[in-house]
This record gives C-alpha cells, sequence and structure tokens, in this order.
C-alpha cells in the first residue's frame, strides 16, 4: 500500500544555486520507495572508495548500498599514451585502504610512481627541508585519477550484489519525516531523483564535493572562504633522464610552485598555485645558489595541451554528522593543494567512518545512530581541523616577502630540518 501522508509539518524550498529541496513529514504505513541500509551520494572518488569499503566489509554482507554518481560512467578500456594532468597524491595510509578492497591491485597493474624524497624551500632564502626515509620507503604515490576511478568501478562490479550503482542520477529532494532529524527516533531519510525515482535509507552519505547539495539540504553551516588564487595545473617534459622520484615544491611570494614525479622519466606534473606565467614559474624553480641541496631536474618543455586552471580555496563544515547523516570528502572539507592531502584526507574519513559503522553493524545497531556518527566526527574533526589549519597558515606565511616574517619561517624551516624526531612526526601524520 502506498504511503499515506498524514500531517504535513512544512518544508524549505532552497534557493536555485544552493542546492536539492529538504522537507520534514511525518508518514504512515508501508512505501513504496526502494529501501537501502546507506545511500552514498556522489560518485567520485571518495564516494565510490566509501561504497567500495562498505561493500566489501565482512560485516556488511546482508546489507544493501546504493551509489549515486550524477555523471556518466566512466569507462578506461586502456591506458592513453597521453598521461593525465588530473592526478592526486596518494599517501600510504590510502594504499592502504584500497588494498583492504582489492582496488590497489588494479592500480599497480596499470600506471603509477612512487616518491621516496620530498624537498620543500623557500624562494627569499636559502632555508629548505628534505624529507625522506633511511629504508627508502615510499613516501607516497602520484595516480591519475581516471587509473583510480578504473580501479574503484571494477571492485564495485565485482559486488554488485550488494552496491547498486546508478549514474546520471542527481538527487532533487531529501525528505526526513517530523520532527526535522535531531533525535534517532527518525527512521528514515526518504530521496527523490530528477527523474522521479524515489528510495529510502537509514543512513545517507553525502560525498558530493565542496557545494555539498546534501550538506545545504541538512543545514550545517560550512565556513569558507576563496584564497584569490588559481592554480594552474600542466604534464612537463624533462630535458634529462633522472629517476624521477622526488617531489619538489617551493614557496615563492605569489604562490607556491611544485614538481610531481610521474610515470615516466621525462614526464611529470606541475603545479602553480599562483596562476603567473608558466615558463616564468619553471624557470624559478632552480635555486639561485648550489649548496647541500639536491637540484631539481631541468624542463625541456610544457605540454600545452596539458594546461588546466581551477580556484583555491578552503572549506570545514562546522558538523560532519547529524542523525541518519554523515559528510566525508570535499562535503566536509577544502584545502589548499600544497600539502597534497586533499583525497588523502577524504580517504582518512572513509577509513573511520567504515570502522564505525562496522561495528555498528557487528553489533546490530541502527546505522544511523548518532552514537557512533559522533564518534567518527570527533575522529576525524580533531585530524582534519589541524591539517587545515596547518596548510591555511603555510599558505599566508609563504605569500609575503615581509622581513621578519621571512626571518621567521627561516628559522622555522632550518630548525624543523634539523630536528629529525620532528620531521619524522610530519611525515607519519601526512602518511595516514
Amino acid at each position: 500500500m502506498a504511503a499515506r501522508l498524514v500531517s504535513r509539518c512544512g518544508a524549505v524550498r532552497a534557493a536555485p544555486h544552493s542546492g536539492p529541496l529538504v522537507s520534514w513529514r511525518r508518514w504512515s504505513g508501508a512505501s513504496t520507495d526502494t529501501v537501502y541500509d546507506v545511500v552514498v551520494s556522489g560518485g567520485g572518488l571518495v564516494g565510490a572508495a566509501m561504497a567500495c569499503a562498505l561493500g566489501y566489509d565482512i560485516h556488511f554482507h546482508d546489507k544493501k548500498i546504493l551509489l549515486l554518481e550524477a555523471g556518466p560512467k566512466k569507462v578506461l578500456e586502456k591506458l592513453s599514451e597521453t598521461y593525465s594532468n588530473r592526478v592526486s597524491s596518494i599517501s600510504p595510509g590510502s594504499a592502504t585502504l584500497l588494498s583492504s578492497f582489492g582496488a590497489w591491485d588494479h592500480i599497480c597493474n596499470m600506471r603509477y610512481r612512487a616518491f621516496r624524497r620530498m624537498q620543500v624551500w623557500d624562494a627569499c632564502s636559502e632555508a629548505l627541508i628534505m624529507f625522506d626515509k633511511d629504508n627508502l620507503d615510499d613516501m607516497g604515490y602520484i595516480v591519475e585519477n581516471d587509473v583510480i576511478m578504473h580501479a574503484l568501478t571494477k571492485q564495485l562490479e565485482a559486488v554488485s550484489d550488494r552496491v547498486t550503482v546508478l549514474y546520471r542520477s542527481k538527487a532533487i529532494r531529501y525528505t526526513w519525516p517530523c520532527p526535522f532529524p535531531m533525535a534517532d527516533s527518525s527512521p528514515w531519510v526518504h530521496i527523490t531523483l530528477g527523474d522521479g525515482s524515489t528510495f529510502q535509507t537509514k543512513l545517507l552519505i553525502g560525498a558530493d564535493g565542496h557545494n555539498s547539495g546534501v550538506r545545504q539540504a541538512v543545514g550545517i553551516q560550512n565556513v569558507s572562504w576563496n584564497y584569490d588564487q588559481s592554480a594552474v595545473v600542466a604534464t612537463l617534459h624533462l630535458s634529462e633522464a633522472t629517476e624521477n622520484n622526488v617531489a619538489w615544491q617551493r614557496f615563492l611570494p605569489s604562490g607556491p610552485i611544485a614538481l610531481l614525479p610521474w610515470s615516466d622519466a621525462d614526464h611529470t606534473d606541475f603545479i602553480d598555485t599562483a596562476g603567473a606565467m608558466l615558463q616564468y614559474a619553471v624557470s624559478l624553480l632552480k635555486p639561485t645558489k648550489v649548496s647541500a641541496r639536491q637540484l631539481p631536474p631541468s624542463v625541456a618543455r610544457v605540454d600545452a595541451k596539458s594546461r588546466v586552471l581551477f580556484p583555491l580555496g578552503l572549506g570545514h563544515a562546522a558538523e560532519y554528522v547529524r542523525p541518519r547523516v554523515a559528510l566525508i570528502g570535499d562535503a566536509a572539507h577544502r584545502v589548499h593543494p600544497l600539502a597534497g592531502q586533499g583525497v588523502n584526507m577524504g580517504f582518512g574519513d572513509i577509513s573511520s567512518l567504515a570502522h564505525h559503522l562496522s561495528t555498528a553493524a557487528f553489533n546490530g545497531k541502527d546505522l544511523g545512530s548518532v552514537s557512533h556518527l559522533t564518534g567518527y566526527e570527533t575522529e576525524r574533526q580533531r585530524h582534519n581541523t589541524a591539517l587545515l589549519a596547518a596548510t591555511d597558515l603555510l599558505k599566508r606565511l609563504y605569500s609575503t616577502s615581509a622581513s621578519p616574517l621571512v626571518l621567521l619561517r627561516t628559522w622555522g624551516l632550518q630548525a624543523t630540518n634539523a630536528v629529525s624526531p620532528l620531521k619524522e612526526q610530519i611525515m607519519a601524520f601526512a602518511s595516514k
């Protein structure tokens, strides 16, 4: 029997730019909606990885999961000889997560590049810091986003009996029973897609980016600002053969410039967050004085068709969870790319949330209950807020050539480089 509307408690219609409609209603009787235990809204890298993590969890073997992706299914039939400049820096912790459900094996069989050293230095002084490991363990990996997405898609297809993926599907309405979901007594979230399809779930996970419709619909405040900067990303060809396993970054007053290792000895990835002239920025990579530091490789040419520009900013949700709702990835936080931690923060969210949900499922608890969702929120906010604050401070500290600040950051770099335990702590934090 179709659901019968007993009373309408009100509806809030979002502005056209602010995301889906949210309304609150009191429901009675059965529903014809398709029911899922968890619905993940957003099928990018983080959303697809979240669905994989749950789909392969032993305690979710009897659960039904739905992944909604607004775009089409991306098929990577074979690797192109042209390297994509849409890449991510994957930490060892993120690689462990991807390994837990088999995606990392696909990536290893395709292409990626490990880096084992990182050199960071200042354009206004000779101060530098070198991160490396005595045992030559990998510090991280540069992987094309298309390759990661292909691996995740393959793993999702292998658990299609547990995880349903709907492409070209965008939610336009979220409905909660009365009262507004501030208590665990609200049993379902109702979701309506643009084509009229309806679903219900006890847990909605928002993985729909920094303009998250889920976050806006549930009314979670988001602190954000733009940096009035854009990043320029391009693929460079090196002029000499090199091991190409070092990540380079130089702080300029106009913004950091980085050279990331890539799959071939003559390819590398470049990011200039100042948005200045490309050739001029590349020429500044080389230090003005030769010292004990390692010199970066010289650049032969830029792949002109590979240049892409995107705006930069910072954002952080005041709350990651509400009853029956959890935010992950860019829906919860947006970070400057200078630390290369954007997708790693999202994968860290997945590891934490999947752990709490797995425990709840094992104990037979309601997956949408705040009793375990707040555990995820506390765990991740402690990590993410510290990283966001540190990244924002670095961005501002290195965006000036004022002498007092140059002296301060010079001393800071030199002191950090001289204290091995401190460097090890930084590397351990970034590798999670």
